[in-house]
């Protein structure tokens, strides 16, 4: 077995894990300390009220409001935006200074080119699950087995990560008829990317696994599509002359704006 998914194995084991009351209790707000977290936003605020470790990563917020008009698509987690700009001959920018192909990413053959980009780096503080960026179906999901390096900035300024680590490829269509792709990266000690609206897509497979859906599923902006288990990152590739970018934050919460399709 691959050395960084034996170690996510062990890692989530343990998150799993519920210890003893005083115990966990201690834990989990070590957690929150450590990682400077707000729980007022959440629910329950109490960390002592999580039984592992792991279902305080995976809290749900108390509110998430979503810009309500259709053509505009809003992040799908809260994350910060560490890279993004147009889809050059094939090619897309981990961080400024480290492209990689398309293709190598998605395992599609899409002509992307002059598409837009947008690279969403989640760290342990955020929050973990995420939702649907616009009004959409999902025509086919694409499960990459593959490393689980960290995603970390700084860790992507040195090598190449996102072509390289376990990944789940979403193929989507959005309400204007436009394709756009979802792809949820995971990363050091991610032991799952968990899908809501699939059970096949919630296990671990040693092969590339594509579900190609005849019927599309359905999914309203704002739906919760699934949840990471600890760090990671979501990539966005729309295709050219269908989205404009109008975010300007560096960091952006659950439904904040990030463009619209056209």
């Amino acid at each position: 077995m691959n050395p960084s998914r034996l170690l996510a194995k062990i890692v989530v084991k343990i998150a799993r894990t519920p210890f003893p009351r005083p115990i966990q209790c201690f834990i989990n707000r070590l957690y929150v300390k450590w990682f400077d977290i707000n729980m007022e936003e959440f629910v329950p605020e109490d960390p002592c009220e999580y039984p592992t470790l792991n279902d305080l990563f995976i809290r749900h917020k108390k509110y998430i409001e979503f810009y309500e008009d259709k053509d505009i698509v809003v992040s799908p987690s809260d994350s910060m935006v560490i890279c993004e700009g147009e889809i050059e001959e094939g090619y897309a920018y981990q961080i400024k200074g480290k492209k990689y192909k398309l293709k190598e990413l998605i395992l599609d053959e899409v002509d992307f080119n002059d598409g837009h980009f947008i690279n969403l780096y989640l760290s342990p503080r955020d929050y973990h699950r995420f939702h649907a960026p616009i009004d959409m179906e999902i025509l086919s999901a694409t499960y990459i087995p593959g490393d689980l390096k960290p995603v970390k900035p700084t860790q992507l300024e040195k090598e190449l990560v996102f072509p390289k680590n376990k990944r789940v490829v979403l193929k989507c269509r959005a309400h204007n008829g436009s394709i756009f792709y979802f792809v949820a990266v995971g990363a050091m000690i991610v032991g799952r990317i968990y899908l809501n609206f699939d059970e096949r897509l919630q296990k671990d497979y040693d092969e590339v696994f594509k579900i190609e859906y005849p019927l599309p599923i359905a999914i309203r902006k704002g739906d919760e599509l699934g949840r990471f288990e600890f760090g990671s990152s979501i990539l966005l590739f729309f295709e050219p002359e269908h989205f404009k970018y109008l975010n300007q934050k560096e960091y952006v919460e659950v439904g904040d704006i990030l463009g619209e399709v056209y």
